[in-house]
């Protein structure tokens, strides 16, 4: 199967019979890895019947590739094993860190970035192509406080180590959103800056604004709708760079299938017309 620039969701266990039975043009679905490296169990064969049908990206969240040593052969091997089962259309990971020395933290964490972490970075993305035999993309993080000793902005960061190892970008617009109002800079600014030739797909989440900080702080939640601020900066970068698969992110408060069609529709109808328009 070709991956075309049309619109996916995230698939959840509650959504396996919905995503099943939907033949929505263009649909594909998106798992993380990490919830499928299993020898077999009911989850795997949900997946494989899906997957016999529509295009499956596996979007990773535990390679840990920006910690200061290599990501863990083990989870290298299983993550091989889901690729070579399923040849997913797009195999993606994050620049973030979230295990060291054999302790994991269970979030994607920030670090400085110096000239030193992307070298070390840059090995750790080649040695998971290397072992998956195929590019990778990698997505922008989230950002909540200000980090000193920064050799380098993180759009010139993320452009150099595609240049370096040929990996793609997955550009997470919501997360562009997020930081840019944490952080104080320009999300458009951001956006207009990526390398249009190094994106190969694009992430739409929801975010919430802190509890007791408001809209001081901005919470990559992934709970809620996609934000009409996350739309227009998102018709505002495939005007620029053109259609890209774009996938609903929706990790909790998770509801009901159609619902999050109704998004992802929204998404696919956006591509739709810029596609016809560059026609």
């Amino acid at each position: 199967m070709t991956f075309q620039p049309t619109a996916g969701l995230g698939l959840k266990p509650q959504h396996y019979a919905d995503a099943l039975a939907c033949w929505a043009e263009g649909l594909w679905f998106e798992v993380h890895p990490e919830n499928y490296m299993a020898a077999g169990g009911p989850r795997l064969a949900w997946l494989d019947a899906i997957a016999r049908d529509r295009p499956i990206s596996l979007h990773g969240v535990g390679l840990s590739l920006a910690a200061d040593e290599s990501p863990d052969e083990d989870h290298l091997a299983a993550l091989k094993r889901l690729v070579d089962r399923y040849r997913p259309m797009v195999v993606s990971e994050h620049l973030a860190w979230s295990m060291r020395r054999g302790v994991y933290a269970p979030d994607l964490l920030p670090f400085p970035r110096t000239r030193a972490a992307l070298d070390r970075i840059a090995a750790n993305v080649d040695r998971m192509q290397s072992v998956l035999g195929r590019q990778v993309l990698i997505e922008n993080p989230s950002l909540y406080l200000p980090l000193t000793g920064h050799d380098l902005g993180e759009v010139e960061f993320l452009a150099e180590l595609s240049k370096r190892t040929g990996c793609g970008l997955l550009v997470d617009v919501n997360n562009v959103h997020v930081s840019a109002s944490n952080l104080g800079f320009r999300a458009e600014a951001y956006l207009d800056a990526i390398p249009a030739a190094a994106v190969g797909e694009i992430h739409l989440a929801g975010h919430a604004a802190d509890e007791r900080l408001g809209e001081a702080l901005l919470i990559d939640t992934h709970d809620r709708p996609v934000s009409e601020a996350v739309w227009r900066l998102y018709a505002r970068l495939i005007d620029r760079i053109g259609p890209r698969p774009t996938l609903i992110e929706r990790d909790d408060e998770v509801p009901d299938f159609g619902t999050l069609m109704t998004e992802r529709d929204r998404a696919h109808r956006l591509l739709a017309a810029r596609e016809l328009a560059d026609a």
